[in-house]
């Protein structure tokens, strides 16, 4: 990989491409979904529970892992391993390519979803969408195959682009589309605040509920939720993390990307449930909330074509930036492990791969039981591999000698306790949990 292309410019560049990595349709359907779901006010309690304890220790070690290895994926894993004892070097290695793959194939999957959001985006602005059937219109392409084609090309090959320059080209986009999407859903919820009966949907989110805490599934979900609302996934915030200055405090800034990736799922939740609420509409709906529920609340509002365009404005920049982070940690792996192929060769492999793939999974029921898969059981597994060799293989002092490395206050005995005994054993629980949720129904 080209040296220019190996940092950050700044602090903040790094948080917004990190936060435009963790931001995403989970925060959009996934988080509001699931809190009118599981509990409202308690979930959302629950959720910030675990994305403190997230942030502040598995989000901070992924990112000093990567700092300390210097690459991605694969080569983090090698040095963790290799760190205690040398031997271990190769199948650490061999390790790091599962979550890898969990990486290349959720963007697989990902990048079908996006270009559903291009097509809403689209028929926005042509007014389609603000005259038809929201339910008839989605199904006309959701469950037809090869149904948005240009439009998945246009993802995929556009989001490549943004990487050419490494580092500095996501820093540079992620800069202009995290604040506009940001903007976007603060008008959104601004607007969605004077609906009739929008009131009913605050108090479902703040009003305490404290008998469904008592319910472990509430913390199960809320759980999950935080895992990968933050993109924990022991892949691709390492490279992320590889890419920082040596003088950079990664503790403070893992708590200033679980901060503002807080901050979105919320201004995401107070657009959409609220909006439920008035409309009397089921706000655990999941996907079918962005292309069913919210057109149909579109067309009935005044501008309601305008906000439409807002609205998939802003999802297809937290969708590219996403993408950009899956993108980037398996293209900066490959690189690492096969340096003589070039950015450009290795982008247009990815290119190829994913469009290879993806184009046959254009209908609903190819791409949802695909990324069924992969975040039942890579990504949770991936996750676990990553917070085990951090705080169970990567010896003890090397963790803490790079996350104190920049640190105003270096993370210390505390803090690693925490990492390797609640962090790890929630990790293990999540999946574990999921493995038996996909078998039992």
């Amino acid at each position: 990989m080209e040296r220019k292309s190996k940092r950050f410019t700044s602090s903040w560049g790094f948080v917004l491409a990190a936060v435009g990595s963790a931001v995403g349709m989970a925060n959009v359907w996934g988080f509001p979904a699931k809190m009118g779901s599981y509990g409202g006010s308690a979930f959302l309690i629950a959720y910030l529970v675990f994305i403190v304890l997230f942030g502040s220790v598995g989000l901070a070690a992924e990112y000093a892992v990567g700092r300390r290895a210097r690459t991605g994926t694969l080569g983090a894993y090698r040095m963790a391993w290799a760190a205690g004892q040398p031997a271990l070097g190769k199948a650490g290695g061999a390790l790091g390519w599962l979550p890898l793959a969990g990486s290349m194939c959720i963007a697989i999957g990902y990048a079908v979803i996006v270009a559903y959001v291009l097509k809403a985006l689209v028929n926005s602005l042509d007014g389609t969408l603000m005259t038809a059937d929201t339910a008839v219109w989605f199904d006309s392409f959701a469950l037809s195959g090869y149904s948005v084609i240009p439009l998945h090309v246009i993802v995929v090959a556009g989001t490549l682009l943004t990487l050419l320059l490494g580092a500095h080209s996501i820093e540079r986009t992620n800069k202009i589309m995290m604040p506009l999407f940001f903007l976007i859903f603060v008008v959104l919820a601004v607007r969605v605040a004077f609906l009739p009966g929008a009131v009913e949907g605050y108090r479902y989110m703040f009003y305490p509920r404290w008998e469904e805490l008592l319910d472990p599934m509430v913390w199960v979900w809320a759980m999950g939720q935080a895992f990968f609302s933050l993109s924990i996934t022991g892949s691709g915030m390492i490279v992320y993390g590889a890419y920082l200055d040596s003088g950079e405090d990664v503790a403070a800034l893992a708590r200033r990307t679980a901060l503002f990736d807080t901050i979105a799922a919320l201004v995401a939740a107070l657009v959409i449930i609220p909006a439920c609420f008035a409309y009397g509409l089921d706000v655990g709906a999941g996907p079918s909330l962005l292309f069913v529920t919210l057109p149909r609340i579109l067309q009935d509002i005044p501008l309601g074509r305008l906000f439409a365009v807002i609205l998939y404005a802003a999802m297809i920049f937290a969708g590219v930036s996403s993408l950009q982070n899956m993108f980037e940690a398996v293209g900066e792996s490959l690189l690492h492990r096969f340096p003589k192929l070039g950015r450009r060769a290795v982008l247009a492999l990815l290119c190829v791969v994913c469009l290879g793939v993806g184009l046959n999974m254009e209908q609903l029921p190819q791409w949802g039981p695909w990324m069924d898969v992969v975040s039942i059981y890579i990504i949770p597994i991936g996750a676990t591999l990553g917070a085990v060799s951090w705080f169970w293989i990567l010896p003890r002092e090397a963790l803490l000698d790079e996350a104190g490395r920049g640190a105003k206050k270096a993370p210390g005995p505390l803090w690693y306790a925490l990492g390797r005994y609640v962090y790890v054993p929630c990790a293990i629980v999540l999946c574990c949990v999921a493995l038996f949720l996909k078998v039992a129904f």
